[in-house]
C-alpha cells in the first residue's frame, strides 16, 4: 500500500513514505531533529521524501499520523497537514499516539534488550509531570492509554514489573521509582519518534478525521470579558 506517514509530535520531524514492489516492501525516510519550526520543515521533508518514490500525491492509498500526546504546536502542524493532504488526495487517514512510535523506534535501537520487559516511552511535560504509556512483548502491545501523570505515580504502576524506560522523562521517572523504593533501566535519554520504525502490523486499519490527543488544558486564555460570544 502506497503510504505517507509523519510525526510533528515532540522535538523532531520524522517522514516516511513506503510502498510495495515484488522483491519485498521500500521506502524513503527523512528525520530531523527541531525544538521548533515543525510547520517550516514538514511539508519540504515530505515533498523530498516523496520525489523518491515511484507515484506521486495523487497515488497515495493511506496517510498516518500521530496526534499526541506532544506539544501543541507540534500536535496541530501534523494534524493539519494530514487533513489538507487527505483532502488533496483522497487518501484516508491512520491516527497512531506520538509514544508508540517512540517505543517502535526505541525496540529497534535497542535490537533484544527489551525482550521479556516492559518498555516505557517516557517524555518530560516540565511541572513535575511525564507523558507515559508502557508497552509489552515482541509486537509492543500497549498495556494502557497514554498519560500525563507525576514520575511517582507512573512508577507506581510499574511495581513488580522488569522495566526498561525510555525518552526525555526516563530518568524522572527511575527517580521516581527510586523514592519508592523500585529500579527501572534508563536508555536512549535523547530518543525521539521516528515514524520509519512503525511495522505495518502497527499501524490501524480504522480511519477517520484524525483528532489532537490533548492531555493537558492550553496554557492561553482568554483575557477577562474579552471572548466573543459563540455564534448558533
Amino acid at each position: 500500500m502506497n503510504t505517507l506517514a509523519f510525526d510533528t509530535c515532540f522535538g523532531a520531524c520524522s517522514v516516511a513514505v513506503t510502498w510495495a514492489t515484488p522483491e519485498g516492501p521500500r521506502g524513503a525516510f527523512r528525520f530531523e531533529r527541531l525544538e521548533r519550526g515543525h510547520a517550516e520543515r514538514l511539508m519540504p521533508l515530505i515533498a523530498d521524501a516523496m520525489s523518491e518514490a515511484p507515484f506521486d500525491f495523487s497515488a497515495l492509498q493511506r496517510l498516518v499520523v500521530t496526534t499526541g500526546p506532544g506539544t501543541f504546536t507540534g500536535q496541530r502542524v501534523g494534524i493539519a497537514a494530514a487533513r489538507a493532504l487527505s483532502l488533496a488526495t483522497g487518501a484516508p487517514v491512520a491516527s497512531l499516539p506520538s509514544l508508540a512510535v517512540m517505543a517502535h523506534t526505541a525496540a529497534h535501537q535497542l535490537k533484544g534488550e527489551t525482550a521479556g520487559k516492559t518498555l516505557a516511552a517516557a517524555v518530560d511535560a516540565r511541572r513535575g509531570e511525564i507523558y507515559v504509556q508502557f508497552f509489552s512483548g515482541p509486537d509492543l502491545a500497549a498495556l494502557d492509554e497514554p498519560l500525563l501523570t507525576t514520575p511517582e505515580d507512573a512508577a507506581r504502576r510499574l511495581a513488580g514489573r522488569d522495566v526498561v524506560a525510555v525518552g526525555s522523562g526516563s530518568q524522572l521517572l527511575a527517580d521516581g521509582a527510586r523514592a519508592k523504593g523500585l529500579s527501572i533501566s534508563v536508555r536512549l535519554a535523547t530518543l525521539e519518534p521516528d515514524v520509519r520504525f512503525v511495522p505495518e502490523a502497527a499501524i490501524p486499519t480504522d480511519f477517520g478525521v484524525p483528532r489532537p490527543l490533548y492531555l493537558r488544558p492550553p496554557d492561553a486564555k482568554p483575557q477577562d470579558g474579552a471572548s466573543l460570544a459563540r455564534v448558533s
